[in-house]
């Protein structure tokens, strides 16, 4: 058992650096101009939970390339990875493109979602640049799959650290007005955030296409890189059903942030806080995830289910042990934590009341995202789209609605939802796992 802790994390480590450094970003946007004022940071929170929606939808559809690649190691076929990830990327540009597209020209929306004016007001530029951010993101993490799958995840890891020091030099260049650059406070936010994406998708685009390391998967270049649609179809197979679950989870999410802006600013505020924070863990687990994927698609492609089923039940208890510890770690810091994003008194009575609800669901976070990438990893992708949207729009959304607006709950009954479809899913993708590689 030991041994399989220890080979997934040798995998993993990289990749939940990598996670870690992403989810960085947005948390330094709303920390630099959560110290301009709280409204700031209910805008920047609203603006998150728009932008989470489309660009987990072309970040879903990549998730399809580790697995896949995975298994075309195992198989044996040197070829076939670069010829999954140059169609995957045509498929992953063309969505973010569109979406891109969409959210510049209905920015407007932020007007008619319930928001506070002066929230709207600050929304809308701030949006043009994530939307155009998402681009970059989409296909740097379309590459990052790739060396993933193919068990090569520290140069990835190495660009996204990158991106850190280079979006806090920008957004501090362009919110604060530093260095003769404007004064654009959030909207500066958003300037620092697309150029850190577009600097790393094109380091990791020279590395993979020109660089040494990844020479022996380039050797019949010419016949790789051929747009083809019958190539296409395993990305869509389990990229389409992967884009789904990521999708409605993370719209769950935004919708409840949304939800929270009905209840003022100060609750969006803090609302943002904690989420920003249950985030970060949350990218560990996804490391984790992807890394148990990674591996259980290896065994998949060689068919040997036995060692598929070990390498889940300790990625699963994995999960379980570093969810346990978040608990522990969101109880202990629930006053000391939110100190990092702002320093308003009702938004740090509203955040620590949040850390503890938090704390309650991130054993089931940390499962389910782990009995996701462990399905995925076995080319398992209708039914778990199901129960994933049974968990979070079935139960989680309308007992958070309800408990929220209907029982009198505030902020706190939207997150008590959480729990409640966290919970539900995490139950139902483990069971389905177990029982799968039971049965072979």
């Amino acid at each position: 058992m030991w041994g399989e802790v220890r080979q997934t994390l040798k995998l993993g480590w990289p990749i939940i650096l990598g996670n870690l450094s992403q989810i960085a970003l947005g948390i330094i946007d709303s920390a630099m101009v959560g110290a301009i004022h709280s409204s700031q940071l209910a805008a920047a929170s609203f603006v998150n939970n728009i932008i989470t929606i489309p660009l987990i939808v072309g970040i879903g559809l990549t998730m399809a390339i580790s697995p896949l690649v995975a298994n075309a190691q195992g198989e044996g076929d040197a070829d076939k990875p670069l010829r999954i990830l140059y169609n995957g990327m045509w498929i992953v540009g063309l969505v973010s493109l569109f979406m891109a597209l969409v959210l510049h020209f209905g920015v407007d929306m932020v007007y008619k979602m319930g928001q506070d004016r002066i929230v709207a007001d600050l929304s809308g530029p701030y949006l043009r640049w994530m939307a155009w951010g998402m681009i970059p993101m989409s296909l740097f993490m379309a590459m990052k799959q790739f060396a993933d799958g193919l068990g090569e995840p520290r140069l990835p890891m190495y660009l996204a650290v990158l991106s850190i020091p280079i979006n806090v030099l920008v957004n501090y260049a362009f919110i604060f007005g530093k260095w003769g650059a404007p004064r654009m406070e959030l909207e500066g936010a958003g300037v620092g955030t697309l150029v850190s994406r577009v600097v790393i998708m094109i380091g990791i685009g020279i590395l993979i296409f020109k660089g040494k390391g990844f020479a022996p998967y380039r050797l019949h270049l010419k016949e790789q890189l051929q747009f083809r649609a019958d190539r296409m179809q395993d990305v869509f197979r389990i990229g389409i059903p992967s884009s789904l679950q990521y999708g409605m989870e993370s719209a769950s999410f935004a919708v409840s942030g949304i939800m929270s802006g009905w209840l003022g600013y100060v609750q969006q505020a803090a609302h943002q806080i904690a989420l920003g924070l249950a985030s970060v863990t949350f990218m560990v687990s996804l490391g984790i995830s992807v890394a148990g994927s990674i591996r259980v698609a290896y065994a998949y492609g060689r068919r040997e289910w036995r060692q598929a089923r070990q390498i889940g039940i300790t990625t699963l208890a994995m999960a379980g042990a570093y969810g346990l510890a978040c608990a522990l770690l969101f109880i202990a810091g629930r006053h000391q934590l939110p100190l990092l994003f702002n320093d308003e008194a009702p938004v740090l009575a509203y955040a620590a009341m949040l850390m503890l609800v938090a704390a309650v669901f991130q054993i089931s976070d940390s499962v389910q995202a782990v009995g996701v990438g462990l399905l995925r990893g076995i080319q398992d992708v209708r039914i778990p789209t199901v129960f994933v949207g049974l968990a979070y729009w079935g139960i989680g959304i309308p007992a958070g609605y309800g408990l929220a607006f209907l029982a009198g709950w505030d902020i706190a009954g939207i997150w008590v939802g959480f729990v409640l479809g966290l919970s539900a899913s995490a139950v139902l993708l483990t069971f389905r796992f177990l029982r799968l590689t039971r049965k072979h």
